[in-house]
């Protein structure tokens, strides 16, 4: 279950160490939140943003399009990284998924910690900017059936479409092997380092060890 109000002593944890990273994007430092769709992803950096104090949340479903699912690399670089990176206040329209054009006005300010929410937010174009990847441990066909009974039967063709997308994006440029964390799915909660032993770094932004120089292809 999913834990969408507070948040526990391992978030409050987790939100140290972010603080005390090295800045990776000018000022700040951009915090990926990557995993599948219906991952938890949204409601775990909503979490942790107020574990922050309110850092702002960049969302990538504002950026992509119903034509360009993954091929929103551009507008994040020049609308998002590229004033955030000069200390300015990034301002951009968001794209509106019922109208199918660009038309939310969205400003994000260069807050000492950024996250940056959605499915390829660890991409390898990103990875250099990011202070730190946490991935949402969720199989991909657990977060599609939660993602379905979240949004009704009118949306499976949609989902169709979305899940062959997705499936070949990570194929392609996955980010799970380049989590600095993993958090459960299912739970919200940061998986401690016994539990995400695949990489060396996964658990580091807890146990402190992680310094910011492992940014990587």
């Amino acid at each position: 279950m999913d834990h969408p109000h507070g948040h526990g002593p391992e978030l409050a944890a987790l939100a140290d160490r972010l603080r005390a990273l090295p800045p990776s994007c000018g000022g700040v430092r951009l915090v990926a939140v990557d995993g599948h769709a219906g991952s938890g992803k949204t409601t775990f950096a909503g979490r942790l943003s107020g574990a922050l104090g309110g850092a702002p949340v960049v969302h990538l479903d504002d950026l992509a399009t119903h034509q360009e699912f993954f091929a929103w690399t551009g507008r994040l670089r020049e609308w998002v990284l590229t004033p955030l990176a000069q200390g300015a206040t990034a301002r951009f329209e968001a794209y509106d998924w019922g109208a199918r054009r660009f038309r939310g006005a969205r400003e994000i300010a260069p807050a000492p910690v950024v996250l940056l929410e959605g499915v390829g937010a660890g991409r390898r174009a990103v990875r250099p900017a990011l202070a730190a990847l946490i991935w949402m441990e969720l199989p991909a066909a657990d977060a599609r059936a939660r993602g379905l009974r979240r949004d009704g039967p009118e949306l499976a063709d949609f989902w169709e479409h979305w899940s062959s997308a997705e499936n070949t994006h990570f194929a392609a440029d996955p980010s799970r092997p380049y989590a600095d964390l993993l958090v459960d799915g299912h739970t919200g909660e940061p998986l401690p380092p016994a539990v995400t032993a695949p990489g060396d770094r996964l658990g580091d932004l807890l146990s402190g060890r992680l310094t910011g120089d492992s940014r990587r292809n």
